[in-house]
């Protein structure tokens, strides 16, 4: 936790401005009477859910107590699951409004503030006896007494501790009563956290898992209050601490072992509360090393780099992709990532947590800056080179003009080009594992000021469209065959090449169904990307391919070689048939195209163009060899909000094998043309250039200016 909180209100404007904030909201919720310990433990957060909608139900701290939730679409829902649930924030929020009100009192020296902040923190050490070992929890999960996981349970415990220790850095002393329930607390938080890593480590053989992450750093703020610095060193340097986690946690490319960007940064977290516990007592860990070089600023530099160009994260694999409490955690780490490491593709990334956090065009607000904000408030900027702060551009100013890049353990490629306001993200890695999803060779393609073909990431566990949806293939920008998802299998990346000209990277799968080949293509130049998708089924089978924007389509060109039939479905009644979880899903086809030409003819060439946010354009031309169709089908919104639908674009072929040739261009729109079987030209700006598929790839084997 950084110092000087008192400091920072006194010689920042923006110190003033949030502690104003916190301390309203802290009067807010002592004055609804809010702030009182339920006798109850906490459930899962994951089945706080709306069954119809699918969004996160609302949470509303200011309530004392509550026994029906409100989803953002009005449903009002009862159950003790919801309750459980409804539980688990109120405990989280409490322990939040105890640190808060620890960081208060360290800027105003208003004893009241430290005053509330001992009365939750004993209130808590006096409850924690009487909650039960949970006999609510499922069967799979580490059982905690205060919530239904020994996992949420020791994230609160840090957040409880951490206000603790600051209330003692400030001076602050505790009756001899509190002094002894705060002891008790810590002596049976500290034999269920040791026996729950026992059970992990040795009896489960789990010791990478991102729960033993969090079990460490619940024992080394334990340590850090007891004073137990050889407490602490044993947890550092044992099987399963915090240093044997970050090498088998941690790929050697620094992304957290599942592929999981909120896993990364939930496991990063809980490595930094460690080093600042170890901190205390003079161990530095910010810059220690795993066996295979993975550190803290690797996994900071491996964030910098994921981002897009607004700083939002993507949501690979399980995670949200935008949520209050996610954002704060972004903030908290990116703000002790700035002072640790001075690293300023981190600044965009922490503006987009403010943003999302309702900071005023990214300003820093709330908790999270007060405690851990260093210096002047980061400057507006953004990668990619559009203008930043004061006129120039990121590159000029900072530095933050990012290439490509390839994360060859992981599995995830970058196409970044400067001159191109387009570039892309693609998925060849392991499944991911019980946080994985079956969606080998996804394509993320992203513009300037938008996500455009983003991955969805997760809905809240508690979902029925957890597996029904969001984790299966079709939701990806990617193939399926016969309306089945993919199995869980390890693509391959067979080449990743940057020249003057242009970036290129082959995918292949050969995991996702039997005797299925496949082979995806991306070439990104300085005006367009070109997508060449190669299926090689093994059998006769429906070969579709999937892509899924964010923004809706606004203009179609007139197709060449392309009709635009009535509304009709591949399958039954107007709907497009999958096979999910063993069941047959239908979603609405809201439109169809096919090839109008006779097969043994040349392709078709159908256009789309969509508007993006700040008035920009993305192109899309795709080519429909005779015997495609290509449809406009209805889906769940994003994880954010599923009930908001989405319109996917399916690219359909039956047959043993398929191609699918795609481009997307940014403000000047791009033709695409099959030349001959394996070659096709795209024209670009009066720009002709000609593309061949052979046994070694793609090849570019020619160009001209066209007047």
């Amino acid at each position: 936790m950084s110092t000087g909180i008192r400091h920072k209100t006194e010689k920042h404007a923006w110190g003033r401005r949030v502690l104003a904030e916190l301390k309203e909201e802290l009067d807010r919720l002592e004055a609804a009477g809010s702030l009182h310990i339920p006798v109850e433990p906490g459930g899962w957060w994951h089945q706080y859910v709306c069954p119809h909608h699918h969004a996160e139900l609302l949470f509303d701290p200011a309530e004392r107590d509550a026994q029906s939730f409100r989803c953002p679409h009005g449903c009002l829902i009862e159950g003790e699951a919801y309750r459980g649930a409804w539980l688990a924030f109120k405990h989280q929020s409490l322990a939040r409004a105890a640190l808060q009100a620890a960081a208060v009192y360290a800027a105003s020296r208003e004893a009241a503030y430290a005053l509330l902040a001992k009365r939750i923190i004993a209130g808590y050490a006096r409850q924690f006896p009487d909650y039960p070992v949970h006999p609510d929890a499922q069967p799979w999960m580490l059982k905690g007494r205060a919530f239904h996981q020994a996992l949420t349970e020791a994230i609160w415990s840090t957040t409880l501790l951490r206000a603790c220790l600051l209330l003692s850095d400030e001076g602050v002393t505790w009756t001899e009563p509190e002094r002894e329930e705060i002891d008790g607390y810590l002596r049976l938080l500290e034999a269920s956290m040791t026996e729950y890593r026992r059970i992990l480590i040795h009896e489960r053989g789990n010791a990478e898992n991102n729960y033993t992450a969090w079990l460490n750093a619940s024992l080394s703020c334990i340590y850090a209050v007891k004073n137990d610095r050889s407490g602490l060193l044993a947890l550092i340097a044992g099987e399963g601490g915090w240093k044997h986690h970050l090498s088998i946690g941690v790929k050697p490319d620094q992304l957290e072992f599942e592929g999981s960007t909120y896993y990364h940064v939930f496991v990063l977290r809980a490595y930094l509360i460690s080093a600042e516990m170890a901190e205390r007592f003079g161990i530095d860990l910010y810059d220690a090393e795993g066996t295979a070089g993975q550190s803290m600023r690797g996994m900071f530099d491996v964030l910098a780099a994921l981002a897009d160009d607004r700083g939002g994260l993507p949501a690979l694999h399980d995670g949200p992709m935008e949520r209050l409490p996610y954002a704060r955690e972004i903030a908290e780490i990116m703000e002790i990532g700035l002072s640790r490491y001075r690293q300023p593709g981190l600044v965009p990334i922490l503006r987009e947590a403010y943003r999302q956090m309702g900071g005023p065009d990214g300003a820093r607000c709330q908790l999270e800056a007060l405690l851990y904000g260093e210096g002047e408030e980061p400057a507006a900027r953004r990668f990619g080179g559009k203008a930043a702060a004061g006129g120039g551009t990121d590159s000029e100013e900072t530095g933050l003009q990012r290439g490509s890049r390839l994360l060859h353990d992981s599995g995830f490629v970058l196409g970044r080009r400067a001159s191109n306001a387009l570039s892309f993200l693609a998925d060849f890695g392991p499944h991911g594992g019980s946080h994985g999803h079956y969606d080998k060779l996804h394509l993320t393609v992203m513009h300037r000021e938008t996500a455009f073909t983003p991955d969805f990431g997760m809905v809240p566990y508690g979902s029925e469209l957890r597996k029904q949806w969001f984790a299966e293939t079709a939701s990806h920008n990617t193939v399926s065959l016969g309306g089945a998802s993919q199995a869980a299998h390890t693509g391959s990346c067979l080449r990743f090449e940057e020249t003057t000209a242009h970036t290129y990277v082959w995918l292949r799968s050969e995991g996702a169904y039997p005797g299925c080949r496949m082979d995806r293509h991306l070439l990104l130049t300085d005006q367009w990307l070109l997508d060449w998708f190669e299926v090689a089924a093994g059998e006769e089978a429906s070969i579709e391919w999937w892509m899924h924007p964010v923004v809706p389509v606004r203009e179609e060109t007139a197709p060449t070689g392309v009709e635009t039939c009535p509304e009709q479905a591949p399958d039954d009644g107007g709907f497009y048939a999958l096979a999910i979880e063993g069941e047959w899903q239908r979603l609405p086809v809201v439109k169809r195209y096919e090839a109008a030409a006779p097969v043994g003819s040349a392709a078709g060439e159908l256009g789309l163009s969509y508007k993006v946010p700040g008035g920009g354009r993305i192109y899309h031309a795709a080519l429909l060899q005779p015997g495609d169709e290509a449809y406009a089908v209805r889906t769940p919104g994003t994880s954010v909000d599923p009930s908001r639908p989405l319109t996917a674009l399916l690219h359909r072929r039956h047959g043993r094998s398929a191609r699918f040739v795609h481009v997307y261009s940014a403000g000047e729109r791009t033709a695409l043309k099959e030349i001959s079987l394996g070659v096709v030209q795209v024209e670009s700006a009066g720009e002709l250039c000609i593309c061949e598929l052979t046994e070694k790839g793609l090849t570019v084997i020619g160009g001209e200016r066209h007047e």
